[in-house]
């Protein structure tokens, strides 16, 4: 049962990546353009954890932590240089 709901969680974050990837293609601003590659950061993040669940692999967790850290870092300073520059 826990497979299956895996499963359909990896099919709905797929699509769900897939939308996010053509909003960066085709987004009209650069701000939903960074909204977007936030927005697939995240679901790469949780295919990551997801994978650490299902593979029994805790360092993963570790990859997933300093992979989120990096990500809030970058967006922070996109949207600083977006506002008024670094």
């Amino acid at each position: 049962m826990a497979n299956t709901i895996f499963l359909i969680a990896a099919a709905i974050m797929l699509v769900a990546m897939t939308i996010a990837f053509f909003r960066i293609i085709r987004g009209p601003e650069l701000g939903d353009r960074i909204v977007a590659l936030d927005a697939m950061t995240i679901m790469a993040l949780s295919a990551v954890v997801f994978l650490a669940h299902y593979l029994g692999r805790a360092i993963y967790l570790d990859v997933a932590l300093v992979y989120g850290l990096i990500s809030f870092l970058g967006v922070v300073a996109v949207a600083r240089h977006m506002e008024r520059g670094l």
